[in-house]
């Protein structure tokens, strides 16, 4: 008789420890509802804040006075001595940082990045794509050259700074057309993840000079280009990779020592050059039978990497004119005699 109540106040206790363990699971899960709902007033404050506020005005760092206060210029025109956000970094407030300022009392309320023009912006979005040195054939010195120049300084440049030298601030490549020069950069620009400016200097003149004043703003042009050279840090992150198939006409100012120090010949390929190419852009196609690669390669002669891919492309055509799913060897030689006939035309 004794122990009915010792097991009565242990099933009470029991059941109020699972009651009690069910209510700290509702509170739990309440307090994350809770918080949940906190983060959705916020957010819905903000938006109603941005809704309800003044735009600001966009002005630029001219000077600090002190810890506090700074001497900004608004983009109206008029100099004001303006407070700080507490928000924003005071340390980076620089001369010549963009800011926002409060449309009332004129405080510093957030930095603002660079001002880019659009059409430079817009170069800058420009992909490389997916090129690397692997699927450029026939070029092995060339490309050696070109990454100890332009990589290593980017990516190891304490070694030129343990062995005392200056890397090149730039790359000139040069030879005839369609032997791959905008490919290697591409394959550069790809193999770093670097931002890929692709500037054509006609589109220079097209776009920022009109045609009128062409000829007395290309100098101006020139001029502008040689001093943004002498401007950059020979370990610094930009690097100038220059490519063109005229380099008799080039100004002897942009081929001085200390703006393009190396200048690399990209020349046609040779017949094991051609092979390597040939082989690089048949991976991909199918093929019927054994492919005698190296014969046609020596019906080749004169032509460079672009017509080798076309060689491929127009052995494809001949494939499918003929209804079927494979290339074999009789497509590839009548695709070079083809476009080697189309060659003698340019």
């Amino acid at each position: 008789m004794s122990e009915d109540p010792r097991q009565k106040s242990l099933s009470s206790f029991k059941e109020k420890l699972l009651e009690s363990r069910e209510w700290e699971a509702k509170l739990k899960a309440l307090r994350l509802d809770i918080k949940g709902l906190q983060k959705d007033y916020d957010h819905t404050e903000d938006n109603l804040k941005a809704l309800q506020s003044v735009g600001q005005i966009i002005g630029e760092v001219l000077k600090q006075l002190d810890d506090e206060r700074f001497i900004v210029k608004a983009s109206s025109g008029p100099r004001y001595v303006v407070g700080c956000r507490s928000k924003v970094d005071k340390e980076k407030l620089k001369q010549g940082t963009r800011v926002a300022l409060d449309m009332t009392t004129l405080t510093i309320m957030r930095m603002l990045p660079r001002e880019v023009d659009p059409l430079v912006y817009n170069m800058s979005l420009e992909d490389p794509g997916q090129v690397s040195f692997g699927g450029i054939g026939g070029l092995n010195e060339q490309i050696r050259e070109l990454r100890e120049v332009i990589e290593l300084p980017l990516k190891n440049p304490e070694l030129f700074l343990r062995v005392g030298i200056k890397p090149p601030k730039g790359v000139l490549l040069y030879g005839p057309p369609g032997t791959g020069k905008t490919l290697l950069a591409r394959a550069v620009a790809s193999g770093l993840e670097t931002n890929f400016l692709k500037v054509v200097s006609s589109a220079i003149v097209d776009k920022y000079i009109v045609v009128s004043s062409a000829d007395r703003e290309i100098q101006r042009t020139l001029m502008e280009l040689l001093n943004q050279l002498d401007g950059f840090d020979y370990l610094g992150k930009t690097k100038i990779i220059m490519a063109t198939n005229r380099p008799d006409t080039l100004d002897p100012a942009l081929l001085r020592a200390g703006r393009l120090d190396r200048k690399i010949e990209i020349p046609l390929p040779n017949e094991v050059g051609r092979l390597e190419i040939m082989k690089i852009h048949a991976a991909g196609v199918v093929t019927e039978g054994d492919i005698d690669f190296e014969s046609v390669v020596k019906m080749s002669d004169g032509l460079n990497g672009a017509d080798l891919r076309n060689v491929v492309t127009e052995a494809g055509l001949f494939a499918i004119r003929d209804y079927r799913d494979a290339i074999n060897q009789d497509d590839f030689n009548k695709a070079v005699r083809k476009v080697a006939e189309s060659k003698k035309l340019e």
